[in-house]
Parts: C-alpha cells; structure tokens; sequence
C-alpha cells in the first residue's frame, strides 16, 4: 500500500447499521455472520478500513422472564439486586478488513461462537427462553480514502462510533443446535472427570449422561 500523506480538509465520518444476522452455512465450527452497512455520506471514496469490533450484550436492556431468573442468578446473583447486579457482557472482538467503496457498503461480519458454558455470555444466551437480545457494536480502526487531489489519507475511527441491534434468541439457539443437536458443552477438571468415569464403571452406566442422571436422582 502506498505511503499515506499528511492529513487536508475533513476526516471522513463513518456510520455503522447492523441490518441483520444468521448462522453462516457451511462453517466447521458455530459462527454467526451479521450484516453490517457502513456508510460515509457525501464523503471521499473510501480506500479501505481496517475495523476492529467489540460486541457486547448489554443485559440491562433486555427484560428477563421468570423462567430464566434461576440459571441468570450464577451470573448477577439474587433477583431482587439485579437492579445494581446486571451489567454488560463482553461477546466478542472482531476484526475485518472491508474492501473500497463510496458512499455506502454492506459487509459480512464473521463471529465465531463458543457453547462453553464457563463464558458468561454463553450462559446467559443460553439461559433466555425467547426473544431478542440487545447487542452493542462498538467500532475502532483506521479508514484509508481519497484526499482532495486523490492521495491516500488515514485517520483513526473513534470509540464513539457504534450501532445497537436486538438480536433473536433464536438465531443463536439455531446455530448451536445444527452444531451441537441436543447437546451442551461443560467443562470439568481432569480429576473430576476420572470420577465421574469411575462411577459409571462402578455402576455399569452406559453413558456419562447416565453417570450424572443417577448422581442428581440421588441427591434429590
């Protein structure tokens, strides 16, 4: 890339829309992919942009049904101080690089998922039953484009820049059902693994599954 010159005349503004989102068809593992417009309004032509996002899940925003305040409490606590409790959840950072365009372009925006439910935001989507879940995207970087005599100029993309989006809780419940059918991912120590192991040998248990059904009957 040719080396960029001192910056003349107005920086150009960048807004950002999140039209929509799915599962990405085909991927190996589970990925969401968002459409992201960004546009620059009577702006220079744009070069490129290097965009870093982060996508937060601001828990605040959304109300909770009564049907998940038993599994949200690991994360906020008591119901009754989720007043001060909840807070935002950090998802994921991400960063693309977008190709030239003037005036406006919609982007595909790749965010690979985890169903691992030691991630807070893993747990909490998994948790709600229904409806949408807001999400903040807020944006940094570097935009290259056209100066007034047409040499390539940079200038950094603010914080400030943002877009929010509410998300269908399906749309999540989707794609870790087409990966992981009927399942769900906990993560144990090694040692309570081999116990865990050791009982169902000890009981002649068939599965794992088996193993842990028969611990919680019998504490029950």
């Amino acid at each position: 890339m040719a080396a960029t010159s001192p910056i003349t005349g107005p920086v150009p503004r960048l807004d950002f829309e999140v039209l929509d989102a799915a599962r990405l068809e085909h991927a190996a593992a589970p990925t969401l992919v968002f459409s992201l417009r960004i546009s620059c309004p009577g702006g220079p032509p744009i070069r490129s942009v290097v965009l870093d996002t982060q996508v937060q899940i601001a828990a605040r925003r959304r109300r909770h049904e009564e049907e998940a305040h038993e599994r949200l409490t690991e994360l906020f606590g008591p119901v009754k101080g989720w007043g001060a409790t909840l807070h935002t959840l950090l998802w994921a950072r991400i960063t693309l690089a977008v190709p030239p365009f003037e005036e406006a372009t919609v982007v595909a925006l790749h965010m690979p998922c985890t169903y691992d439910m030691e991630v807070h935001a893993s747990r909490y989507l998994d948790a709600l039953p229904a409806g949408e879940v807001p999400l903040e995207f807020l944006f940094s970087g570097t935009v290259f484009y056209a100066g007034a005599a047409g040499q390539l100029q940079a200038a950094r993309i603010s914080w400030e820049a943002d877009a929010d989006y509410r998300m269908p809780v399906r749309v999540w419940r989707e794609t870790m059902d087409h990966h992981f059918p009927g399942a769900a991912w906990v993560r144990l120590r090694k040692d309570s693994f081999d116990r865990l192991c050791g009982y169902k040998a000890r009981h002649a248990l068939p599965s794992v599954d088996d193993a842990l059904d028969a611990l919680l009957e019998a504490r029950e």
